[in-house]
């Protein structure tokens, strides 16, 4: 754990926005699937965006549907969180993960330290 870098996050208002990246060691970036988990305060830490290792969307939890995007920058082995509207229930500490890029938090070995989000209403 602790081989991917997250950064980004911050405290913003409801309805505001936050680019969250994370920097993927190559042999990672390369080679597996990228997703964003989060974990609010006394919650399970629950999928939020993922893409295959082809950079292909593997789907978005319907909670952010519409409002977030993931994308990736082959170049630098950088992943990113564009997240738009936010709101309160968005609150929680954001991890960058390297795995299949599908939901199932147990598919995902590689793990980034985790950034703060913070909305206030």
């Amino acid at each position: 754990q602790g081989q991917l870098v997250e950064s980004g996050g911050g405290l913003v208002e409801a309805g505001g926005s936050l680019k969250l990246s994370c920097k993927v060691p190559g042999a990672i970036f390369h080679s597996y699937g990228l997703a964003w988990f989060r974990q609010a305060p006394g919650k399970e830490r629950e999928f939020v965006a993922g893409m295959n290792w082809h950079g292909q969307n593997m789907g978005y939890s319907d909670s952010v549907k519409g409002r977030f995007a993931a994308s990736r920058d082959d170049a630098t082995n950088t992943h990113y969180l564009q997240m738009n509207n936010l709101e309160a229930s968005d609150t929680a500490v954001y991890y960058c993960a390297g795995g299949t890029g599908g939901p199932r938090r147990d598919d995902y070995r590689y793990w980034g330290q985790g950034t703060r989000v913070t909305v206030s209403s």
